[in-house]
């Protein structure tokens, strides 16, 4: 009997342990959503380009040689008669003693030379040699006056060239670039670093040529850093590239800031504008990151609120304009609705999801409605 219990215990147990637990609900995946919301803009063109210095340097040896030393990186702040690097001393040391030395043995022949004719000089005056041997050490001694200077000059040259040994900076910066670096053995006039010069700031854009003929008639233009993208500082086009680029058709164009503040930094990112403040209108401005390719055709996730969750909708929108800062839609949404502006490729049509709210950028009210470019 009691083997009879606990063969039926057991098989109960193994039972048990074979039945599979029942499956535990997901919780709904989380969602990045905007509400759309009405941006009011100005007409006109921007491009997209790169903070630079008016003027930029190319820092070189004079001299080829082996780096020794490397004083300073990228981004170091250089003053005048700095030293940023040093090459091996050695060889252009030896050339200047050895300068030296030829300076002193001329100068050696150039004093016998000159005793020597005056010696002779007094020997023609007695008349014990002729007139022709004079005229010869004469000869030798001009000779010898000008070995020396030659001698000299050599001497001056190695000098100059053993202080070439040293890379200095001749103007106030930044290193904004290096391209050597310790152990490395350079040719003279090699670029080794680059300078960007204090003073001017300029924002470097690339321009299509259709854009040109209107760029030239600009008088002021704005230009807007991404970093503070509601601070519009003044510009002027400076300089438009006579030649298109062979690679992308576009032409170079450098714009001045004018009265750049310290937040106008080497490197930054920032648009030029050219406003056109004869129009103005509302736009809806979305992240690039929110449209996606369904059938062919732009589409966004519209999401329908239930309760504390969403359950997105497909909607074919209409694109007005790509830009740096989004996108701008021409119809197929409106202001107030939610719309999905992350992981849109993973979104299913119809679960439910969790949103989680997105804050619209601050200078989508701050840039123009026009044609642009990267640069």
């Amino acid at each position: 009997m009691n083997r009879s219990l606990f063969a039926g215990a057991l098989a109960a147990a193994l039972l048990v342990a074979c039945s599979k637990p029942e499956p535990v609900a997901e919780a709904p995946r989380p969602v990045l959503v905007q509400k759309l919301a009405l941006a009011p803009v100005t007409t006109g063109a921007l491009y997209s380009g790169e903070v630079r210095a008016r003027y930029e340097s190319d820092l070189a040896f004079r001299i080829a040689g082996k780096i020794v030393e490397r004083r300073v990186d990228v981004g170091a702040v250089v003053k005048p008669g700095q030293l940023l690097a040093r090459l091996d001393p050695s060889d252009a040391g030896l050339n200047a003693e050895a300068a030296r030395a030829q300076l002193a043995a001329a100068q050696n022949e150039f004093v016998f030379a000159k005793a020597e004719m005056e010696r002779y000089r007094d020997l023609v005056a007695k008349n014990f040699v002729s007139r022709s041997v004079l005229e010869a050490k004469e000869t030798s001694f001009k000779s010898a006056a000008a070995r020396v200077e030659q001698a000299r000059a050599q001497a001056t040259v190695a000098g100059n060239q053993a202080g070439y040994t040293s890379l200095v900076a001749d103007q106030a910066g930044v290193i904004t670039a290096v391209a050597a670096e310790v152990g490395q053995v350079v040719k003279d006039s090699a670029v080794v670093m680059k300078l960007a010069r204090d003073g001017e700031r300029e924002v470097l854009i690339a321009v299509p040529e259709s854009r040109i003929a209107v760029l030239r008639k600009a008088g002021k233009v704005e230009v807007r850093l991404w970093t503070e993208p509601d601070v519009a500082l003044a510009g002027r086009v400076r300089e438009i590239a006579p030649s298109a680029d062979t690679a992308t058709r576009t032409y170079a164009v450098r714009v001045s800031i004018v009265d750049a503040t310290p937040a106008v930094q080497l490197g930054m990112t920032a648009n030029v504008i050219l406003p056109d403040a004869a129009t103005a209108a509302g736009a809806l401005l979305v992240p690039a990151t929110a449209l996606f390719e369904h059938e062919g055709a732009s589409a966004v996730w519209v999401m329908q609120t239930e309760g504390a969750l969403v359950r997105p909708v497909l909607r074919p929108v209409t694109v007005r304009q790509y830009r740096e800062d989004g996108v701008l839609l021409a119809g197929g949404v409106k202001p107030g609705e939610t719309i999905a502006v992350a992981g849109v490729h993973k979104i299913v049509a119809g679960e439910l999801l969790k949103p989680q709210l997105r804050v619209a950028a601050a200078s989508a009210s701050a840039v123009p409605v026009g044609v642009q470019t990267g640069g």
